[in-house]
């Protein structure tokens, strides 16, 4: 590859949906959903995201993603189409507002004893901001353009209140975290390029299978016979008119065994799956990015960087793009999405080590003034355990190591303690010479969460590997691990766009996707700081009213090998860092922000923070999630039920975000993720593509928080459930946020306005999983997914009402309830694939509200509490509505034209 296709696949990476394949549309029962429909829906998401967001007027990002760039053209949108990416500039022209005494300037050709004037400025921003601590009054910091390398966080402090950082008017100012690596590159294994062989038409790919969750003999999916090899499958694909992709199922797959089955809707599934070997011709298309091209002839230089002070490289970005650590099986940690990994079945999993774990206590909290009578399933008592299984916590405690943790898939935690895989062929470049550095990154069973393990142990003759540190980075535990890859270890480096870092020699490797040795024009950096800037105080002397904008921030290490810690009764373990660290703050705010490949959280509000602000900002290629409120309770004690100390973020405000891309590395990660944290305000924003939840609220604490005219979709793109939005909430907690005095009872929550399409889900838009209570969910357009309305495991108080649900399964799916305290669901406009209005109580004890809904099914007919038509006051049925009356109904509940 020339140097230019270099730089073409770099701008594939940049704007990685524009490379994709048609729109991912995997519900269920999609096949039931009219392609006209999906493709105005898509029109329209991408027109009510223009309207969110006007700075981006053709909205490339967005134009992309929804698969527009793609499929659903026709003749009267031309007024969509477009060439050259119309990208929000990196920063916006800012105003100075400080006198010249009040304002330092700091400029990267500066230096740390100069006087901070704009002729004679500062080399660093941390010597600015020391400088502005000792002036009096409010302080500007500019920062002229060029990008900032810095060699220790920045840290903010009380004698900052008032201080503003930004840019200098229209200059581009980036601060990075990395650390430049000089390099002089030498052939390390270097092979001329085969000529290129002749075109067959067809594409093969080993370990994968195209036609992932899709029954066999369905309508689409022929079963071509059970043939003795892949040559055998492809040839019967050949030979069938309408069959353009196949997977032929190797010896290994159970009752799967020999199946070739094709492909005749023209598409195939990009799912790396071990034992299986597909092929499509040049017509098929991909339903997402497609699979990483083969190997390409060896092209491997390597580099002496002794001397640099370079001790690791947990990253390695080239002209600021990430290269992937050497891994098997190969992929492209940006790119590849589903990540290219193992079966879990081809490996053996060792049980839990229980002689690690120390004495475990259980702390429950029975007073029957802190007891939470509004169900009658559970979650009524705080409860935790210390130690034992969470030892590897930090604080090592957990809902899930109480004695008896209830609700979905519910059972106490623990992890594996190693793996030893099964054939021969499972790792082919074993047994591996260090495996000091190693780490082993697994999906838990169900895909709620991977984990990542370093290596304890490694015995060379049966690739037996005992894990080490790590098994934190989820909550939910199992004996048994899933999908797997392995990473850091010398001899997988083999592939295109892999790097590896030998620390006892100080040497970098690199495999360059391109002709010849890497140009020295390439930049090479390595990202080494977890925080750039730091707010660190505490209530009772917090940091205020510091504003910083429009600066980009980039280069963050990971941190998902550091500690973490499980904010409450959700499924989520959390690590409290951020590239953006908040803590004992009030009114902070982040403005024209651009936050990019940063390898860890991107922003953390940890603790004590009031009115915390990011507002008019991106968030693109993150490590982690994206923004996370975290509060503190004292968990140690019977007093962890309250939170009424204050010490947890309130009214935090995320406002007008573009969000994208997010949880590369750590896979349970969200646009916004919230814990102990309450009264957020989570208004006018685009989000797209992550692995998990797009928003998630992972207990009940407080309340009080909003959710409004959000557009929201392509999340829980690599997981197994849930959807644009998800909460829990299984322990109860004492706030003042509802009356300003303690109660157990939070605040209502609001969900509102707001566009949210499950294209990837099984479920539901708005998943209120176990214990969910107190939500008023209203005029929203919630598209696909299995149910509109979801509410399970003693959920009870969520209303649904004045709702558009476009080509849901069925209307609502809900668990019993006590009277007072029931679910409501009326006023909706429901259009259903299905005729079953859905599963509730329809008399007697905690009676579900229902009344006045609109049904819309294919045949006009419905079922309703097992009366067809519905009984239900004013409800009302009639066959599927014309997609301008839908889209309609959508604009008037968005607020749109």
């Amino acid at each position: 590859m020339a140097t230019s296709s270099l730089v073409g696949a770099i701008l594939c990476v940049l704007v990685a949906t524009a490379c994709a394949g048609k729109w991912p549309l995997r519900a269920p029962h999609s096949d039931d959903v009219p392609a006209s429909f999906d493709c105005a829906m898509r029109k329209l998401a991408y027109q009510y995201g223009q309207q969110l967001l006007p700075r981006y007027s053709k909205f490339e990002p967005l134009y992309n993603a929804l698969g527009l760039n793609v499929d659903c053209k026709s003749a009267g949108d031309e007024d969509l189409h477009f060439v050259d990416a119309d990208r929000m500039p990196t920063t916006i022209p800012t105003e100075i507002t400080t006198d010249e005494e009040h304002t330092v300037y700091v400029a990267t050709s500066g230096s740390d004893s100069a006087s901070g004037t704009i002729d004679n400025p500062l080399k660093t921003l941390g010597a600015a901001v020391t400088k502005a601590a000792s002036i009096t009054g409010a302080v500007t910091v500019v920062l002229r353009g060029g990008i900032y390398y810095l060699a220790q966080t920045v840290e903010i402090t009380p004698a900052n209140n008032g201080l503003k950082i930004q840019n200098y008017k229209d200059e581009n100012v980036t601060i990075s975290g990395g650390k430049v690596v000089s390099v002089d590159w030498k052939p390390y294994n270097v092979t001329p390029s085969p000529p290129p062989p002749p075109p067959s038409g067809w594409v093969t790919q080993d370990n994968y299978n195209y036609v992932w969750d899709s029954p066999i003999g369905k309508a689409g999916f022929p079963l071509l016979g059970k043939l003795q090899s892949k040559e055998d499958c492809q040839a019967a694909c050949k030979a069938h008119p309408d069959c353009h992709a196949y997977t032929w199922h190797d010896k290994k797959t159970g009752s799967y065994s020999l199946d070739c089955v094709g492909r005749t809707d023209g598409r195939y599934e990009v799912r790396p799956q071990q034992d299986h070997f597909s092929g499509h011709d040049a017509s098929a298309t991909p339903l997402g990015p497609p699979p990483p091209p083969p190997p390409m002839p060896n092209n491997m230089y390597v580099a002496d960087v002794s001397g640099q002070g370079i001790s690791d490289m947990p990253g390695l970005q080239i002209n600021g793009v990430r290269a992937t650590r050497a891994r098997y099986p190969n992929g492209n940690v940006e790119t590849t999405v589903p990540d290219n990994r193992i079966s879990g079945s081809q490996a053996k999993w060792a049980p839990p080590d229980l002689s690690k774990q120390g004495q475990q206590k259980y702390i429950v909290v029975t007073d029957p003034a802190l007891r939470r009578n509004f169900t009658d399933f559970g979650f009524q008592e705080y409860m935790v355990g210390i130690g034992g299984p969470c030892d590897i916590y930090d604080p090592p405690i957990s809902y899930w190591c109480s004695k008896d943790p209830s609700g979905g898939g519910a059972f106490a935690f623990r992890a594996p303690s190693g793996l030893i895989p099964s054939h021969a062929t499972t790792l082919p470049n074993a047994p591996y010479k260090d495996t000091s550095r190693m780490l082993v990154n697994v999906w838990r069973p169900s895909r709620w969460a991977n984990w990542m393990f370093e290596v304890d142990e490694y015995d060379a003759s049966i690739n037996n590997i005992t894990f080490g540190k790590g098994g934190f980075q989820g909550a939910r535990g199992n004996n048994k691990g899933s999908d797997f890859f392995i990473e850091n270890v010398f001899e997988e480096f083999d592939y295109q766009n892999e790097y590896f870092y030998d620390s006892k020699a100080e040497k970098l490797y690199f495999f360059y996707n391109g002709t010849g040795a890497p140009p020295a024009s390439l930049r090479v950096e390595s990202p080494q700081l977890k925080t750039l800037l730091n707010f660190t105080s505490s209530q009772y002397n917090p940091i205020k009213d510091v504003t910083v904008s429009g600066i980009t921030f980039t280069q963050a290490a990971y941190t998902y090998m550091d500690p973490h810690g499980v904010p409450s009764g959700g499924d989520w373990a959390l690590d409290r860092f951020g590239a953006i660290f908040l803590q004992g703050t009030e009114s902070v705010v982040f403005d024209q922000c651009l936050f990019t490949r940063l390898d860890g959280n991107a922003v953390m509000v940890s603790g004590y923070n009031r009115n915390a602000t990011v507002s008019n900002s991106e968030f693109s290629w993150i490590g982690g999630n994206a923004m996370a409120g975290w509060g503190f309770t004292n968990e140690t004690t019977e007093q962890g039920i309250f939170g009424t100390d204050g010490n947890h973020p309130l009214y935090t405000t995320i406002t007008s975000n573009l969000v994208h891309e997010v949880g590369h590395y750590e896979k349970q990660s969200s646009f916004w993720f919230q814990a102990k944290t309450a009264a957020s305000q989570i208004v006018g924003n685009v989000m797209f593509n992550g692995p998990r939840a797009g928003i998630n609220f992972n207990d009940g604490f407080g309340g009080g928080d909003v959710i409004s005219d959000c557009l929201v979709f392509s999340t829980c793109r690599e997981s197994g459930d849930h959807g644009p939005f998800n909460s829990w909430d299984r322990q109860p907690f004492v706030t003042n946020v509802r009356t300003g005095s303690p109660s157990i009872q939070m605040a209502w929550r609001e969900i509102r306005h707001s566009f949210f399409i499950d294209n990837y889900s099984p479920q539901e838009d708005i998943d209120n999983d176990d214990g969910s209570c107190f939500y008023h969910t209203h005029d929203n357009f919630l598209v696909y997914g299995g149910r509109g309305m979801k509410n399970d495991f003693g959920g009870h108080d969520n209303w649904h009402y004045n709702n558009v649900y476009g080509y849901v399964g069925s209307g609502l799916g809900i668990c019993s309830q006590i009277d007072g305290h029931p679910d409501a669901f009326f006023n909706n406009s429901l259009v259903m694939t299905g005729n079953k209005v859905g599963s509730f109580t329809c008399d007697g004890k905690g009676k579900t509200i229902v009344h006045d809904n609109h049904v819309f099914t294919q045949d006009g007919k419905a079922e309703e509490c097992n009366h067809s038509p519905p009984q239900s006051p004013g409800t009302t049925v009639a066959q599927w509505p014309s997609d301008d009356i839908v889209m309609g109904w959508a604009k008037q509940r968005l607020g749109m034209p």
